[in-house]
């Protein structure tokens, strides 16, 4: 019997999910968008340490159009159209000083 290895992570403080799905956006920005997130991660020192920032890709948020959608876990925030300078934004507010981009939100767990 061959035996199951169990995966490593690295620990993080948010994960986030970014929407790089067709019916999100026509043309890739979901996916432009995702690979902008490693130099603006880095940039930002989210790349490492405790308030590291995993990012994964998804294909259908359910909630489609107005993309790209990022979805910020655990705070249980959902942005929609999101632009590079929009996610500059996010990095340097709520990341980074805790303070969500309300005007960016289109669903938040209460």
């Amino acid at each position: 019997m061959t035996e199951v290895i169990k995966p490593k992570m690295m620990d993080y403080h948010r994960h986030l999910l970014v929407c790089v799905g067709d019916r999100c956006t026509e043309n890739g920005e979901g996916q432009t968008l995702y690979d902008l997130l490693k130099v603006k991660l880095k940039t930002a020192g989210l790349d490492k340490g405790e308030l590291r920032v995993k990012k994964t890709r998804a294909t259908c948020f359910g909630t489609c159009r107005s993309g790209p959608l990022l979805c910020v876990q655990p705070d249980g925030i959902w942005y929609y159209d999101i632009t590079s300078e929009k996610l500059d934004r996010i990095i340097a507010e709520h990341f980074l000083q805790n303070k969500p981009v309300l005007e960016y939100v289109h669903h938040q767990v209460e």
